[in-house]
């Protein structure tokens, strides 16, 4: 083979990171072929022997990675046969490469959800401790990007919380399905070995949640299939289309129109010629990541479009798009986390830094947009008016409001009067951001008592 070939055609160089998965998945498979009595007792203790060694070779940084070699299943392979001889040679009875890669990909990336998962965990738990520090911050709620209603910044945070429980929950029911052992299905036909896949599962923790063995059950498919991969992708694309969300407000909120927050300097940037800049260079990278997420599942999902069964070597490609996935989702998660909760320091367990909130300015943006005008509506609804006639005398009131250049608030009785004569005293309470904020404590509201509610419920499930 032409050296460009090779070069070409190698995946170690960036396959060798499934060098854990692939040991663990052949130390399994050896323990079950001496057990069915398919290699003896002696050759099963030497390749346990050489796998170790060459565990604690990979461990410190001494084993050689050879292009001629390919991929690391014949790395491991080649190195295991020099250490152990033919003993090496016969852990390959009754498997594939293309069933061991199968495996190999589903046991790494299982452990890699798990520790997304654990992640997603961590920052959910910053977001709430950040919400329940500013339960009584007003902001204003916006839809299109207008001033909507008022809310609390506590509620606008739980949203993004609420979010990402849905991602974990999407991320384990990708891990019940990662969790199936394509192993024994060898090429593409199973094998005449009278392999025992079944405890190959068990051993390697491929199991239901009643202990039950979760074993690929066409041997064609097994070898072939790249469901799992796309997926996990699809799913992370989701959870960086949430970050994005979060990104883009962060972005703005930063910005001195709006002046809501600030950053800790260490998630910023200067400008090279402009010495008052700093920039929200991580929300912005985090969003331009999240096309680059969402792109490796575009590039997965062609990959897979005209495969013709089984294996083929098209699906070497599967590896590099998700394993940049995994690593682009868990440094952002890891990132984020710190920007938002702040990051603990040395032995105290202390979280020091994070969001800072500027209350004020949220709140008289709240003021600025009429953000009441709804509840002097739902006001003069409960005094008897047909809901679209007290939305049409509230338009007035607004209009009025506008001329003077003055808040709703700010009106006089006499003027309010003018426009619907049942309008009383009582009807400032209800134009104020806190009397708009208390009135909304239905079950999922902005209401202050309704988020505390939300906060212990969040506090226990995580």
């Amino acid at each position: 083979m032409s050296e460009l070939v090779k070069r070409y055609t190698s995946s170690v160089f960036f396959d060798k990171r499934l060098w854990h998965a692939d040991i663990e998945g052949s130390l399994a498979h050896a323990e079950m072929l001496a057990h069915c009595g398919i290699i003896s007792k002696t050759d099963h203790a030497d390749i346990v022997k050489g796998l170790r060694q060459i565990s604690e070779e990979i461990h410190k940084n001494q084993f050689e990675w050879q292009l001629d070699l390919e991929d690391v299943h014949l790395n491991i392979e080649a190195r295991l046969t020099q250490l152990v001889g033919d003993a090496g040679k016969r852990l390959h009875t009754g498997r594939s490469r293309n069933d061991q890669v199968a495996t190999d990909v589903r046991l790494w990336l299982r452990d890699e959800i798990d520790n997304i998962c654990q992640l997603l965990i961590d920052f959910q738990q910053s977001l709430v401790e950040v919400a329940e520090e500013n339960i009584e911050v007003i902001m204003p709620g916006f839809t299109h990007l207008q001033v909507a209603q008022p809310i609390s910044f506590a509620h606008h945070l739980l949203a993004y919380v609420e979010m990402f429980a849905r991602d974990l929950e999407r991320f384990k029911e990708v891990r019940a399905r990662v969790n199936r052992l394509p192993l024994g299905s060898a090429a593409l036909a199973g094998t005449s070995y009278p392999l025992d896949r079944e405890r190959v599962a068990r051993t390697l923790g491929m199991v239901d949640k009643d202990g039950n063995p979760c074993v690929c059950q066409n041997s064609l498919d097994a070898v072939s299939d790249r469901d799992f991969a796309i997926e996990f992708t699809s799913a992370a694309s989701l959870c960086m289309v949430h970050i994005s969300r979060m990104s883009e407000e962060l972005v703005l909120w930063m910005s001195q129109n709006y002046g809501f927050i600030k950053l800790s300097d260490r998630f910023t940037t200067g400008s090279s010629i402009m010495p008052q800049k700093k920039n929200p260079d991580v929300p912005e990278l985090a969003r331009g990541k999240t096309g680059r997420v969402v792109g490796h599942l575009m590039g997965l999902i062609t990959l897979m479009k005209a495969q013709p069964l089984a294996y083929n070597k098209d699906n070497q490609e599967d590896k590099e798009p998700l394993f940049d996935t995994v690593d682009t989702l868990k440094d952002t998660l890891r990132i984020f986390d710190e920007m938002i909760g702040g990051e603990v320091e040395g032995k105290t367990g202390v979280k020091s830094g994070g969001i800072k909130v500027n209350a004020q300015a949220m709140e008289a943006a709240a003021l600025r947009g009429y953000a009441t005008a709804t509840d002097l509506a739902d006001y003069l609804v409960r005094k008897g008016l047909p809901f679209r006639d007290a939305h049409e005398a509230v338009a007035k009131i607004v209009r009025i409001a506008q001329d003077k250049n003055v808040g709703l608030s700010d009106l006089d009785l006499k003027e309010l009067k003018a426009i619907h004569g049942s309008i009383e005293q009582d009807v400032f309470e209800v134009l104020s951001l806190r009397g708009s904020l208390n009135a909304r404590s239905t079950l999922g509201g902005t209401a202050p008592a309704q988020i505390r509610i939300q906060i212990d419920r969040l506090k226990k499930l995580l």
